[in-house]
């Protein structure tokens, strides 16, 4: 059987399919083409990532296809009640990119308190010229340590992020619609250990209490941050969303960091994700990541692993 990997898998997932007797491609086909190359190289399994689609269209035209696998978490880009409705099983791969993400949302966080975003930019420019101007422009950083993070979103990836803020001293709040309570436990590289209890708040509490917020939840039908919910946060709060883009009003966003109301903000995903706007591009007080949060070496050789597990089992049991 044919895996069309249209989106990329690494090699341990390409190894780890062709053992289970998998023939894998790789070929990069355009959107539009997919449900005929489909058909054309009879592929049983589309992997996707973040880029291809597979809507209602290539489901109702691949009747061949047996799984659509997404090497992440979200499926926003995947028809899936319909697919399994049609008797095609979908996967992905939820646990396999979350201390990814999570490091990622730190390194916004770290780059925003330490104005590095805007310092990288300017350094190349005016650090031969004006050193002593730059060095006081950046003076005023502040520490994470001791700071609260809210964190909206407690799942897997919050949960990844909350250990992390832990081990940095932070005092974590966070606030989900599905979870009331959830134990974190923190491990050393010494094999100790602790373990604490976070209870979710209402959004509202979490925006009035926190000194930093990340946001870590799928697609929305409207904004989680919009211009209402800006107004109740402190001043000078940091904003990160490494999840989708769509969940924060990026207009309300501009307009909070213009007034100083946000101190920096920190976008790895956007509104108009793969054409951001170019207010967004151009604000020196955003740190900004092209949609990477599961784009490191380990994770996605985790993924691609989790993935031809996954389908090896689906298809060979």
């Amino acid at each position: 059987m044919k895996v069309l990997a249209n989106d990329g898998i690494s090699k341990s997932g390409i190894i780890a399919l062709e053992k289970g007797g998998f023939e894998v491609i790789t070929t990069k086909v355009a959107q539009e083409q997919v449900a005929n190359y489909v058909n054309e190289n009879n592929v049983s399994v589309v992997l996707v990532r973040s880029a291809t689609k597979v809507r209602k269209d290539i489901i109702d035209a691949c009747p061949g296809l047996k799984i659509i696998g997404r090497g992440g978490v979200g499926m926003d880009n995947i028809d899936v009640e319909y697919a399994k409705s049609k008797g095609i099983s979908v996967i992905n791969t939820p646990a396999s990119s979350s201390e990814s993400v999570a490091e990622l949302v730190f390194a916004h966080l770290f780059s925003g308190v330490r104005f590095l975003h805007d310092s990288n930019r300017n350094m190349p420019l005016e650090g031969d010229s004006n050193f002593e101007g730059l060095k006081k422009a950046y003076a005023n950083g502040v520490e994470l340590r001791g700071k609260t993070l809210g964190i909206v979103g407690i799942g897997r990836i919050g949960q990844a992020t909350a250990k992390m803020a832990l081990g940095l001293g932070m005092k974590v709040i966070a606030s989900d619609s599905f979870i009331e309570k959830v134990d974190v436990k923190v491990e050393f590289f010494d094999g100790q250990s602790i373990t604490t209890t976070i209870k979710t708040k209402s959004l509202e509490s979490l925006f009035k209490e926190a000194d930093f917020i990340t946001l870590h939840v799928p697609a929305q039908e409207g904004y989680i941050i919009g211009e209402a919910e800006l107004e109740t946060m402190k001043h000078g709060v940091g904003i990160v969303n490494c999840a989708r883009g769509g969940v924060i009003d990026e207009v309300a966003l501009v307009k909070a960091l213009d007034s100083g109301k946000v101190l920096f903000a920190g976008l790895d995903v956007f509104e108009n994700e793969p054409n951001p706007e170019i207010t967004i591009l151009m604000n020196q007080k955003i740190s900004l990541t092209p949609h990477i949060g599961a784009a490191t070496l380990e994770a996605q050789d985790r993924i691609g692993t989790e993935l031809a597990s996954q389908i090896i089992s689906i298809l060979k049991n």
